[in-house]
C-alpha cells in the first residue's frame, strides 16, 4: 500500500510521502473553533439562567415494605408504608414542598422539633427562599445539624421557659413580610400530606385500617381527608404517646385540650401541646380514634421494625406499630397499614434501643 502511494506520487511528479502524509491534511488546531461569545451574550445568559433555575423535586412515592415475619409475629396482615426514604427522611417533605411551591413570600418561618424543619429548609433551598426554624434546645443534635446544613437559620428556644409557638409569634412580628408555616395547622400542609393516602389507593391496597403517628394532626388530617374524598371505607387511627396524649384527651372531651408543657416522650415528633384548629375540624368527625402508646411499646416498635422488617425508624415513626402492640385484639387478622413516618433517629439513642437484638 505504501509503495503504491509512492508510485502515484511519482506519476504526478510530486515527491513521495511517507505514512499518513499522503492523507488529507488537517487544519492546524483551532482553525475550526467556534467564535467566542462575550459575557453579555444572550446565548451565555440563557445557559446560565438554565443552570441556576429551580429543579423541582416533588415528594418521592412512599416505600411499601412487605414484612411477613413481622406480620406473623403480630398476627396481623401488615403493610408498612415507609417514609424513611422520603427526601429529608420523613413524610414532612410532602407538606413542606407543597408550602414552598405555593406561597409567594420569599421568607418562610416555622417551629419544629426537627423533621418539618429539615423538610421546609430543603424545600426553601430548592425554591430560593430564606428559611428560619424555631427548634427546642433539647432537639436531637442530628436534626438541628441537618436543618442548618439544608441552609436554614435555627433559632433554639428553652421550652421550659418559652414555648416554640411563643417564639414563633415573636419572629412573626419581627418579620411581618414572612410566611408563618405551621408544621400541621396549615391547609397547604394538610393537602400535601394527603398525597400519601392517594398513593396507597393508587396501589389498589384493600385496607381495614391506616394507622399514623399524631402530634399536631397534620398527617392524620391529610389521611382522613384523602379517605373521605375517595369514598373508601377505611378507618384512620392516630397513634399517640401516652405521656403526651393531648389528642386522646381532646377526643374524650369533645374539644381541643392543650397540655401545660411539652412531655419527655422518646417520640420527639409528637411533643406538641395541642392539636391544630384546622386539623381538629377534620379529625373530630373523620378520625376513628386515638390509640395511646406507652414508652416501652414505642421502643419495642423500633426494635421490631429493625429486627423483623430490616427498617430503621425513629421513635415517632414507630408509633403506628406501637399502636398495634397496644391493642393487639383490635387488629388481629385485619389488613393494617402502619405509616412509618420517618427515620431520622439520633444514632446514639437508636444504637441503645436496638442493642442486644
Amino acid at each position: 500500500m505504501h509503495n503504491r502511494e509512492a508510485g502515484a506520487d511519482a506519476d504526478r511528479g510530486d515527491p513521495p510521502r511517507l505514512g499518513n502524509q499522503g492523507r488529507r491534511q488537517r487544519h492546524p488546531l483551532g482553525r475550526n473553533s467556534f467564535p467566542l461569545r462575550r459575557a453579555d451574550s444572550p446565548i451565555l445568559q440563557a445557559a446560565q439562567a438554565a443552570r441556576s433555575a429551580v429543579t423541582p423535586k416533588p415528594p418521592r412515592p412512599t416505600t411499601i415494605v412487605d414484612a411477613p415475619r413481622l406480620s406473623k409475629h403480630l398476627g396481623v396482615d401488615l403493610v408498612l408504608a415507609s417514609e424513611t426514604l422520603q427526601y429529608t427522611g420523613s413524610f414532612k417533605y410532602r407538606a413542606a414542598y407543597n408550602v414552598a411551591s405555593h406561597v409567594k413570600q420569599s421568607h418562610i418561618i416555622t417551629a419544629s422539633s426537627g423533621n418539618f424543619g429539615q423538610a421546609i429548609a430543603y424545600a426553601c433551598a430548592l425554591f430560593g427562599k430564606r428559611c428560619t426554624v424555631v427548634m427546642p434546645s433539647g432537639a436531637p443534635r442530628i436534626k438541628v445539624d441537618a436543618v442548618r446544613e439544608y441552609g436554614a437559620e435555627v433559632d433554639l428556644v428553652d421550652v421550659k421557659k418559652k414555648s416554640r409557638l411563643e417564639r414563633l409569634g415573636e419572629l412573626a412580628k419581627k418579620f411581618p413580610e414572612a410566611y408563618v408555616a405551621s408544621p400541621y395547622d396549615d391547609l397547604l400542609v394538610i393537602e400535601g400530606n394527603a398525597s400519601l393516602a392517594k398513593e396507597l389507593f393508587a396501589l389498589g391496597l384493600d385496607l381495614d385500617f391506616i394507622i399514623a403517628p399524631i402530634g399536631g394532626g397534620g398527617l392524620t388530617s391529610g389521611l382522613v381527608k384523602a379517605v373521605e374524598d375517595s369514598g373508601k371505607k377505611i378507618e384512620v387511627l392516630a397513634a399517640e404517646p401516652l405521656v403526651s396524649n393531648d389528642a386522646a384527651q381532646s377526643f374524650r372531651a369533645g374539644h381541643v385540650v392543650a397540655l401545660a408543657e411539652e412531655s419527655n416522650t422518646i417520640a420527639d415528633g409528637a411533643k406538641v401541646l395541642r392539636l391544630g384548629d384546622n386539623n381538629w375540624k377534620i379529625l373530630s368527625h373523620g378520625l376513628a380514634g386515638v390509640v395511646e402508646v406507652t414508652e416501652e411499646q414505642i421502643k419495642e416498635g423500633v426494635r421490631l421494625l429493625f429486627a423483623l422488617a430490616n427498617l430503621k425508624a425513629e421513635p415517632t415513626g414507630a408509633l403506628s406499630l406501637g399502636a398495634v402492640l397496644a391493642q393487639p385484639d383490635r387488629f388481629k387478622g385485619k389488613r393494617v397499614c402502619c405509616v412509618i413516618s420517618g427515620g431520622n433517629a439520633d444514632p446514639a439513642q437508636y444504637a441503645k434501643l436496638v442493642e442486644g437484638i
